[in-house]
C-alpha cells in the first residue's frame, strides 16, 4: 500500500457519510423487507443478478457494498468491481473493463460481483452488450445494477435480475440513523434539529448525514435554525405563507415572500417549487383549489426544466393563483 492510500482512507473517514456507511445488511435502516430477502440469498449462497431502483441516497449503493462484505469479508475489494455508468456509459466500458474483470481468474469463491451504479445512464448499445455479457459470464459473475428509473433499463436485462425498489426513507428511519451518528460524534441535537434534518433530507440519508455534519461544524447545538441555514432550505411555514397569500389574492405579499427566499436567502427556484409540492397537502384548501395548485406546480416545473427563468415562472405561478376565482 502506498503512503497516499492511508491518507485517502483517513480523508474518507472525515466524511461522515462514508465513516458511518453500514457494514452489514442488518445495519441498513429503512428497508428491512428488502435486506431480509437479500440476506436469505447470501445465506443460501444463491445470489441472483440484482436490480436496485429508487431515488438517490436511499441505500442502493450501501446495500450492494454490504452484500460484498458479507460474502467476501476482508477480501471484498478484490472480488467487487464498482463502476459508475453515468461516467462510463458507452459500449466500450462493457466490452473492456467489465469483460476483463469477469474473465480474470480468482479463487475461494464461486463468483465475483460487478456493481453498475446509475445503470440507467448506459446507452442502448451498451445495455445490449451488457445483456450478452451477463449471459456469457453467468457461471462466475453476478451483476448488481442500480438506477433511478427502472423503465430506462431494457426488458432483457430486467428479466435477468431480481428487482428491488427502494422507496424514499421515512423520517423515522432517517432520525434513527442521524441519532446514531450524533451520539458517536458527541453532537448535541435538539428535537427541532432532528425534525429539520428529516424535512431537509426528504428521504435522502446521504443528504441528512451531510446536513448534520455541516450544522455540527459550528460547534453549537444543532437546532432547526442551524439546519435550515446550512442546507439553504426554506421553513415549511414560509412556503405555506407565500402560497396562502397568493390564494387569498394578495399577489404583492406573495411576491415579496418569494423574493425573500430567492434573493435574500439564495434558495434555488427549483428547490422552492419542490418544497411547495411537498407542502400542498398541509394547506387547508378544498379539492378543486388543490387540483388547480398541483396543475400550476406541474406546469411551472416543466417550464423551469425546459430552461425558462425560475423567478419569472414562480412569479407567474403566484399571479395565476392570485387571479383564480
Amino acid at each position: 500500500m502506498s503512503e497516499a492510500e492511508p491518507e485517502a482512507a483517513a480523508s474518507r473517514d472525515d466524511v461522515w457519510v462514508e465513516k458511518y456507511r453500514p457494514e452489514r445488511l442488518a445495519d441498513v435502516v429503512g428497508h428491512e423487507t428488502i435486506t431480509d430477502r437479500i440476506q436469505q440469498y447470501v445465506a443460501q449462497d444463491d445470489l441472483p443478478n440484482l436490480l436496485f431502483a429508487g431515488p438517490a441516497g436511499v441505500g442502493k449503493t450501501t446495500t450492494a457494498i454490504a452484500i460484498a462484505k458479507e460474502i467476501y469479508g476482508e477480501e471484498w475489494r478484490e472480488h467487487f468491481l464498482e463502476l459508475n455508468a453515468s461516467d462510463q456509459r458507452g459500449i466500450d466500458v462493457v466490452r473492456g473493463r467489465i469483460k476483463e474483470f469477469a474473465r480474470s481468474s480468482f479463487g475461494g469463491f464461486d463468483f465475483r460481483i460487478i456493481f453498475l451504479d446509475e445503470a440507467d445512464a448506459l446507452t442502448s448499445d451498451a445495455q445490449s452488450a451488457l445483456r450478452r455479457t451477463m449471459e456469457q459470464f453467468s457461471n462466475n459473475t453476478r451483476f448488481i445494477l442500480s438506477c433511478n428509473y427502472s423503465s430506462r433499463i431494457i426488458d432483457p436485462i430486467q428479466s435477468r435480475c431480481a428487482v428491488f425498489r427502494f422507496p424514499p426513507l421515512s423520517d423515522g428511519a432517517i432520525r434513527e440513523q442521524v441519532e446514531i451518528v450524533a451520539a458517536e460524534e458527541g453532537i448535541e441535537v435538539v428535537d427541532s434539529g432532528y425534525d429539520a434534518i428529516a424535512y431537509a433530507a426528504d428521504g435522502d440519508m446521504r443528504r441528512a448525514i451531510n446536513a448534520l455534519q455541516a450544522a455540527a461544524a459550528t460547534g453549537q447545538v444543532v437546532d432547526e435554525e442551524a439546519v435550515y441555514e446550512i442546507t439553504s432550505t426554506a421553513r415549511p411555514e414560509e412556503v405555506l405563507s407565500m402560497v396562502e397569500s397568493a390564494i387569498e389574492g394578495d399577489f404583492l405579499a406573495a411576491r415579496a415572500e418569494l423574493e425573500s427566499l430567492l434573493i435574500d436567502r439564495g434558495i434555488a427556484g427549483g428547490d422552492v417549487l419542490d418544497q411547495l409540492h411537498r407542502s400542498v397537502w398541509d394547506l387547508d384548501l378544498g379539492e378543486e383549489a388543490t387540483v388547480r395548485l398541483m396543475d400550476r406546480i406541474g406546469e411551472t416545473e416543466y417550464r423551469i426544466v425546459a430552461g425558462a427563468d425560475e423567478r419569472i415562472q414562480l412569479e407567474a405561478m403566484l399571479a395565476a393563483l392570485a387571479l383564480a376565482d
